[in-house]
């Protein structure tokens, strides 16, 4: 059984349990995070392992836009808590499936090659500004 408390969190507060964060307000309302921000619920759990499963769990709602059907607001959409939870309470049942499973796995390492290419890119992006700055223009 899948055991979590959500709440909303307080700048410069700290949490003891495994936690992470997701982003209540703006356009990417759901997005979960694993550092402290600031407009955001903390979803807290038990063990690593079901704060790992929820985070996926999360992230999965939010690229496949379920969260978009819960904003409010027209200047600054937000999410309420309670929509955060009930979607959270729902959808979990599919984590237990293996063939979801699998495919959380591979986005794990989806992950980490794409932290890699934008390594190599932004290494890429410094090689081609040395390059035009060593050039002798005149101003």
């Amino acid at each position: 059984m899948l055991t979590f408390q959500i709440k909303t969190h307080k700048h410069g507060q700290t949490y003891s349990k495994p936690h992470f964060y997701i982003l209540n307000k703006g356009l990417n309302s759901g997005k979960p995070c694993r550092t402290p921000i600031r407009n955001s619920f903390v979803v807290s759990t038990e063990t690593i392992e079901q704060k790992e499963a929820l985070f996926q769990l999360s992230l999965m709602l939010l690229e496949s836009k379920c969260y978009n059907y819960y904003l409010k607001g027209s200047v600054i959409p937000f999410i309420g808590i309670h929509d955060v939870k009930n979607l959270l309470i729902k959808n979990h049942i599919h984590l237990q499936q293996e063939e979801v499973q699998t495919k959380i796995e591979a986005i794990k390492k989806i992950e980490v090659l794409e932290k890699g290419f934008q390594n190599k890119l932004k290494t890429i992006q410094e090689l081609k500004i040395s390059l035009l700055r060593s050039c002798k223009l005149e101003r």
